[in-house]
């Protein structure tokens, strides 16, 4: 979702507490609840069905202390990609754009604003790399210890990591004098530096998990490369990722659908898994991988293939088994006898042409493209 419907969204609940009409006119996605345990599998929406619920009380209870101290038109929310946090009453704040590779800290403090800055500039580059420790939804301060999350992927003046509080502490100063820039924020000003993420700082991130992924991978017979595929295109490798599904972590799962999926069919567990649960990334990463294992000898069992197998899994991942049966005709029989009277080209054409929902048929293409760079690196 683009920062404008975030804005949309959340000016429309601040100020006058919109319908849910509104929010799915914004929005445009269906609403209908799941089973997944229905014997029709063709109406099913996929793992990314909207938690209302918990997306009615994120906004409420943070937006509004966001935009009291910012702004309406200078809100920032953490997302799939980006890792937005408060700290200091809201006064201070770090964005981290993973796509782009760029951390911008900022802060709207009036007393002594530097310090403010240099405080949150330390901060920053000592975040834990663990998302446990840190609340993306208040300005609560972050539990530090351990090594940093942002280590090797953002270096000093000196080409050096950053791992201790010394060094980032000369950074911050360094930064200060000679990358200080200022902007009027909701008629404050905002002191601010950006800092340029090291150039392949998204492979770093990868290569923390090729252990995390090649188990998983063992374990339910899905392909190393597809995981690391749907892992960029979900989250480009960042660990706190959270996205407008209330979906968490680096596989972006939502837990109402395929966490319970994964464990009531794959672990034998009642209920659900809890976000602390998902943003431990081998948690995430099994339960991902294991979600693949249900779309692949369950919901979409009976493709002969395993290109087109793949196709429709990576499809599914999306925009549901349902979407799936539906761009061959609907009705998982009808559907799957079509795809295996096809090429495997006439299926991923028909994925990525004929599939009722557009981001479904561009998520196939970008996900198959990022397979093939990963394949071509092992």
């Amino acid at each position: 979702m683009n920062k404008k419907h975030w804005l949309l969204l959340i000016t429309c609940i601040v100020l006058s507490g919109c319908s849910r009409e509104f929010i799915e006119s914004v929005y445009d996605v269906d609403y209908t609840p799941s089973n997944r345990f229905a014997k029709n599998l063709a109406p099913l929406p996929g793992q990314f069905a909207k938690d209302t619920a918990a997306l009615d009380s994120l906004m409420n209870q943070f937006s509004g202390q966001v935009a009291n101290k910012w702004g309406q038109d200078n809100i920032k929310m953490a997302g799939a990609k980006t890792y937005v946090k408060y700290t200091d009453g809201y006064l201070n704040r770090a964005d981290i754009d993973f796509d782009n590779g760029t951390v911008t800290v900022e802060t709207i403090a009036s007393t002594d604003p530097t310090a403010h800055l240099k405080q949150a500039i330390v901060t920053t580059l000592l975040t834990p790399n663990n998302p446990a420790n840190v609340d993306l939804f208040s300005s609560k301060e972050i539990a530090m210890g351990g090594k940093p999350f942002l280590s090797d992927q953002v270096v000093d003046q000196n080409g050096q990591s950053i791992q201790w509080s010394w060094r980032a502490s000369q950074f911050a100063d360094y930064l200060i004098k000679n990358k200080l820039q200022t902007r009027t924020v909701d008629f404050k000003k905002s002191y601010f530096v950006t800092i340029p993420m090291v150039q392949n700082h998204s492979k770093l991130r990868s290569y923390q998990y090729a252990a995390i992924v090649r188990k998983a991978s063992r374990q339910y017979d899905i392909p190393e490369d597809l995981i690391y595929a749907i892992i960029k295109t979900e989250s480009s490798f960042n660990p706190y990722a959270v996205s407008w599904a209330n979906a968490y972590g680096l596989m972006q799962i939502v837990p109402k659908t395929a966490g319970h999926d994964v464990f009531n069919l794959v672990k034998g567990k009642s209920g659900m898994p809890s976000p602390k649960y998902l943003y431990n990334p081998a948690n995430n990463i099994d339960t991902g991988t294991a979600y693949f294992h249900i779309l692949k000898t369950r919901y979409l069992k009976g493709i002969k293939n395993s290109t087109s197998m793949q196709y429709s899994m990576i499809s599914a991942y999306n925009g549901g088994a349902g979407g799936v049966f539906n761009t061959f005709g609907g009705g998982k029989t009808n559907a799957i006898n079509d795809i295996n009277r096809l090429q495997t080209n006439q299926v991923y054409w028909a994925l990525t042409k004929k599939h009722p929902n557009s981001e479904s048929r561009h998520y196939l293409e970008k996900v198959t493209r990022y397979q093939k760079e990963f394949h071509a690196m092992k």
